[in-house]
């Protein structure tokens, strides 16, 4: 794999290094060891798989306060996004800045979110679908989320915004949402 930093402190492109022959390709997705040796997370306790219908949909951004605070690798197997991770962390130099990285099935690049970032994407075909592994479970009672057109932080999503769901909708803005310490 390869490993490309992102502007955010932390978060990482991965590309996939393919060996290919006439049958295909092989691929990792993980190593534990070239994990470590970037200070990423290594263990990872959920995987989940998110289908959206149509392009244009908005999911996030969303994120865990600790002590279930989670990082994430996020990969598309169908379709593309575009993949947006906002900074939250109490005291970081980039606090609200935001990067995006688009994810498609085709190119099969990645992107590692570390803890303290909210995240979320929009789609770019229709039927997309993500594979994300989660450092720690989903915990309801320490789930939270940023509004995804909240001035101050920026986010130019690429398409018209299409189907959103009420709840990300009234998500506060970045001034009402308390710092991932």
């Amino acid at each position: 794999m390869k490993f490309t930093p992102l502007p955010l402190e932390g978060a990482y492109r991965l590309d996939l290094e393919r060996k290919g022959d006439s049958r295909g390709f092989f691929a990792r997705l993980f190593c534990e060891e070239e994990f470590a040796a970037h200070g990423l997370s290594k263990d990872w306790s959920q995987c989940n798989v998110s289908h959206s219908a149509t392009n244009g949909t908005v999911r996030g951004m969303h994120f865990q306060r600790p002590p279930e605070a989670d990082a994430k690798l996020v990969k598309c197997m169908q379709g593309a996004v575009f993949d947006v991770i906002v900074d939250l962390r109490q005291g970081s130099p980039t606090y609200g800045g935001w990067t995006s990285v688009t994810l498609t099935a085709e190119g099969g690049e990645m992107i590692y979110v570390p803890e303290g970032f909210a995240h979320g994407f929009q789609t770019l075909t229709d039927d997309a679908e993500l594979l994300y592994f989660h450092s720690k479970s989903y915990s309801p009672q320490h789930e939270g989320g940023l509004l995804f057109s909240d001035p101050d932080v920026g986010i130019v999503w690429p398409l018209e915004i299409g189907t959103l769901s009420d709840r990300d909708k009234s998500l506060p803005p970045l001034s009402q949402v308390e710092p991932i310490a």
